[in-house]
């Protein structure tokens, strides 16, 4: 059984947009900044695997593939336990830069089995490992 996903978000940090971006890229730092992200291992230019986990007690096996990565949007394929996509969108504001969020993943396995029975814990912790994101990249924009 196969169940999907749709999560989103709009966020403002203190830097220009080539600032975060220049942080966004840059996936094998996550973990200094990104609490929930807990390994990156580059597989080459445009591949990684990344271990994370949220509140929940599963850590998430995922395999990355650039996209897109211009200034204005950042676009990486995902695969492993989910199965999908997630876009960020930058864009200058008088405060720093507007992100725009966007993600559509599917789970499949054993977690895609009980996800219908979970659908708003596992939203709910999305949104955690989110704030962690935010949090996170707004200190490190800055530093």
């Amino acid at each position: 059984m196969r169940a999907s996903y749709s999560f989103s978000g709009t966020w403002t940090v203190p830097a220009a947009p080539e600032r975060v971006h220049e942080v966004l890229v840059d996936l094998e730092r996550y973990p200094r900044w990104w609490p929930q992200v807990l390994a990156v291992a580059s597989l080459g230019p445009d591949d990684a695997r990344v271990l994370c986990r949220s509140a929940l007690p599963y850590t998430l096996d995922l395999l990355l593939r650039a996209r897109r990565r211009d200034v204005t949007l950042l676009e990486v394929g995902i695969e492993g336990d989910l199965r999908g996509w997630a876009r960020w969108n930058l864009a200058a504001v008088p405060d720093g830069t507007r992100l725009d969020f966007a993600q559509e993943v599917s789970v499949s396995g054993w977690l895609g089995r009980i996800s219908p029975l979970l659908g708003p814990v596992l939203r709910w912790n999305h949104d955690r490992m989110m704030a962690g994101c935010i949090a996170g990249l707004s200190e490190r924009v800055v530093s």
